[in-house]
């Protein structure tokens, strides 16, 4: 059972034939379009395996000026039990449990710092099966800024079932928490965001191989480099990035 692992990700965007067009080529994703319950919905693959889904930007989004971004959808074994206990540990519930017909079940809520992110439960127990880990492709890394990660790691631990991991010190800016979820290694990290950034918010880092290459393909396609190539701990190294809609995403892939 999927519970407390990422089982999918989602782009909501404003220009949904150039993100297509834009994730294709960076990042190397088949795109195929499928038909959703009152729209058309974007599959990206990896290989054969479905990795992520793009949408439109819902229209109430767009009126509140909301910017294209990703979300990601965290499994677990009841949705309804799990946004109930997260409203009671501070979380706010932007979308109430919902059905998908024949493909599972969601809900969308707000950490106790603000951070976005999905409950979800496949209909099809066979498709909740863990892809390979790093595969390039997939979205190997989970990062939180948040305003606090003390109580982030708390909310996600009682919520998830997460668990701390290394705490790592990345100088002015303190403490860099990893956590695993029930796997035999990190899958993420978590710490407070810099005062300039005025919301908290997770970043998703896809599996590219080649960093340097990766960058010429994101900049030549319109993406704009917030920062890196930079080596991290472990020796990867990671490029932090916007697509030309503006969503923020991040690669992760090595030199050489």
């Amino acid at each position: 059972m999927a519970q407390g692992r990422y089982v999918w990700y989602e782009l909501m965007t404003t220009d949904k034939a150039a993100a297509k067009a834009f994730y294709t080529k960076v990042v190397g994703w088949g795109a195929q379009d499928a038909e959703m319950p009152g729209m058309t919905y974007t599959m990206m693959t990896a290989g054969d395996r479905p990795v992520a889904g793009m949408i439109d930007l819902p229209e109430t989004a767009r009126k509140m000026n909301a910017p294209p971004s990703w979300m990601g959808y965290v499994g677990v074994a009841d949705v309804d039990a799990t946004a109930a206990k997260a409203k009671s540990l501070g979380a706010t519930v932007h979308v109430p449990p919902t059905d998908i017909p024949n493909v599972g079940r969601f809900s969308v809520i707000a950490d106790p710092q603000g951070a976005a992110i999905a409950l979800f439960k496949w209909s099809d127990p066979a498709a909740d099966q863990p892809g390979t880990w790093m595969a390039p492709g997939t979205i190997g890394w989970h990062e939180l800024l948040t305003s606090d990660w003390t109580k982030a790691i708390e909310f996600y631990s009682s919520l998830f079932g997460w668990k701390k991991e290394e705490a790592i010190d990345i100088g002015d800016m303190g403490k860099y928490q990893t956590f695993s979820a029930g796997d035999d290694h990190a899958i993420g990290g978590m710490f407070n965001k810099p005062p300039a950034i005025p919301a908290s918010f997770w970043l998703y880092y896809v599996s590219v191989g080649n960093i340097d290459a990766a960058a010429e393909r994101l900049k030549s396609a319109g993406g704009q480099i917030m920062m890196g190539p930079m080596e991290v701990p472990g020796g990867a190294w990671v490029i932090q990035a916007r697509d030309p809609q503006g969503a923020a995403f991040a690669l992760l892939g090595n030199k050489g």
